[in-house]
């Protein structure tokens, strides 16, 4: 396992196909190709996550949301990459894009556009959405340490982007992004 602060060697990892550990606003999350269907699968089993719950995309750059662009009214484009007061992922509906292993039984996906600087840096040099889940096996707390991920992991992992936590007090609220009703506090 690579553990590193250069974002394009993990990056690279992530193009072939790897799963890796990095900080975000609040803890510390796994992160994969949400198209690569392999990759997906090797964070549920870590995790031990049945693929019905779904998993969050992150992004770095309102650029790397073009697709959803196309699929959503201008209002609703505008609430997805606007800035928020606090770590927000927005529901939106699609069934289009993300691949079913990514929504889970679920009818849309989790998004956040990051406003955490590592997190901007890694999805920048990927150049894309990343899956994004905390780094903790079902039923135990997420990883807020470097070396919390590698008690979890181990040696599971492909990679550890060592980069700076945010200082965020809880995951990212989620929210519907037509409704405004909140599926996580």
């Amino acid at each position: 396992m690579l553990i590193t602060s250069d974002a394009a060697q993990v990056a690279e990892i992530l193009r072939d196909g790897g799963v890796v550990a990095y900080p975000t606003e609040a803890v510390w999350g796994l992160g994969c190709d949400p198209f690569n269907e392999q990759a997906v699968q090797r964070i549920l089993s870590l995790k031990s996550r049945p693929v019905e719950k779904g998993l969050i995309l992150i992004a770095g750059a309102a650029q790397h949301l073009t697709p959803w662009q196309e699929i959503l009214e201008p209002a609703e484009y505008t609430r997805l990459i606007s800035v928020t007061d606090r770590p927000t992922s927005w529901v939106v509906p699609d069934t289009l894009i993300t691949p079913d292993w990514v929504r889970g039984q679920h009818p849309g996906v989790a998004i956040r556009l990051s406003q955490h600087e590592p997190v901007q840096d890694l999805c920048c040099a990927y150049d894309g959405v990343l899956v994004s889940t905390s780094a903790n096996p079902a039923g135990l707390d997420p990883a807020r340490s470097r070396e919390e991920v590698m008690a979890y992991f181990g040696d599971a992992l492909d990679a550890i982007f060592d980069a700076s936590l945010g200082d965020a007090a809880q995951p990212s609220q989620v929210l519907d992004l037509l409704s405004g009703k909140q599926f996580r506090a």
